[in-house]
């Protein structure tokens, strides 16, 4: 695999570092800032609403620029919102400087898919792609917990800081590795016509499937802690060891699905779609004891990263003529899905049925999600459109290739 695919992870490990830290640092950001839990929550709802609108926009209006330049001056873009998190004086500012520090994640991970595809033979353009999702695994694993445990010892001011110097780290990664006559953009008819690509039923099947797929992840990992201390019987100290044990079923997750869709897209989607409702609809019996729970934890980010370079690679390959808006877009479906997934399992909290009932509602999501793929597959034989089987060579240069059966 080419070494610029490290760079591309190097990015992602600062993106899913900042993305998911705030999780672990609202006491402290709570405290500082003399406001209260519900309203520093607000600030990980700030990030995802700049990663869904700055996913397609930035995307969109970037199509004709050189690749590499892009991903450059998104990752700037990156360290800047950080750089702000980590001076601003109050909670409006902070809100602020969230948003913008989301802005750039979804146009980064949709462009840098194109990029990664771009640079591999077309039977590794699935494991080329979880490679970049690499960084983002991992940074479940070291980044987030090792960026509490700074902002708890030296403030969370500090860890926006350490974010920033990762994301600089990643820009003169990107200047480096990424070849300057590497990330060109395919002639590209303008923003309309950008946008025009993406007016197809299969385009949105894809997305929808997405959505679906990972608001069956979002459902029960939303309240994960709860299910772990009220169900499992885990001590709260112990919380921060089991979700790094999700970091890693999610990273042998991507790594394998990466793998596996290079030989069979279609099929491995189906496969991690069905296995995430089985791990889920079994999850309310495996949180009875401690030892089946962290068991739980890890397969369910197994499961779930399964399917993340397969949903990349397919939503890609349904809107060819703009593979990076895109590819954006679906990283906006990505965010949709954490918002609407942990909504639903409120719901089902809040009707009573228990901390583990957040699970089965997941299952029922990943059902759903198994359906519109189901159709999207129905609607490609019936239009005989190459669908997602092996992936073969493309006849359109520096893009995703064609999928057939």
């Amino acid at each position: 695999m080419p070494l610029a695919l490290l760079a591309l992870a190097v990015g992602a490990f600062g993106i899913g570092t900042t993305e998911f830290v705030m999780m672990g640092l609202l006491p402290d950001v709570a405290d500082d800032l003399h406001i209260s839990i519900p309203a520093a929550g607000h600030l990980v709802s700030a990030y995802a609403l700049g990663v869904v609108i700055g996913a397609p926009l930035l995307a969109a209006v970037t199509a004709r620029m050189s690749r590499r330049t892009v991903l450059i001056a998104l990752m700037g873009l990156f360290v800047v919102g950080n750089a702000l998190s980590a001076f601003a004086p109050g909670n409006d500012s902070l809100l602020a400087a969230r948003f913008l520090s989301g802005l750039p994640h979804g146009a980064f991970f949709g462009v840098g898919a194109v990029v990664a595809t771009s640079m591999v033979a077309p039977e590794r353009k699935a494991r080329s792609v979880s490679l970049m999702f690499l960084g983002l695994t991992v940074a479940n694993i070291a980044g987030v917990p090792a960026a509490t445990l700074m902002g708890q010892h030296l403030g969370w001011r500090a860890t926006f800081l350490g974010v920033s110097v990762i994301g600089l780290a990643a820009i003169a990664a990107l200047a480096l590795l990424i070849p300057r006559d590497g990330g060109h953009a395919a002639p590209s008819t303008g923003l309309r016509g950008e946008l025009a690509a993406l007016r197809s039923l299969p385009v949105w099947l894809a997305l929808g499937t997405t959505v679906a797929g990972f608001g069956a992840l979002f459902a029960a990992y939303s309240y994960v802690t709860p299910m772990l201390t009220e169900s499992a019987g885990f001590a709260e100290s112990n919380v921060t060891l089991l979700l790094a044990l999700f970091g890693v079923g999610a990273t042998a997750g991507n790594l394998l699905g990466g793998r596996l869709a290079d030989h069979s897209l279609r099929g491995t989607l189906f496969g991690g779609l069905a296995s995430l409702g089985a791990v889920l609809a079994l999850f309310p019996l495996l949180m009875r004891a401690e030892w089946s729970a962290a068991l739980a934890v890890t397969l369910l980010g197994t499961a779930a990263f399964i399917t993340g370079s397969p949903l990349q690679l397919m939503v890609m390959e349904k809107a060819s003529a703009a593979p990076s808006l895109a590819s954006s877009a679906n990283q906006a479906a990505f965010n949709l899905a954490n918002a609407g997934g942990a909504w639903i399992g409120g719901l089902a909290i809040a009707a009573g049925f228990g901390v583990t009932s957040p699970a089965p509602a997941g299952a029922a999501l990943a059902v759903l999600g198994l359906g519109v793929a189901s159709v999207a597959y129905a609607v490609d034989r019936r239009r005989g459109t190459p669908s997602a089987g092996r992936i073969v060579t493309s006849h359109v240069p520096d893009e995703p290739a064609a999928l057939h059966h």
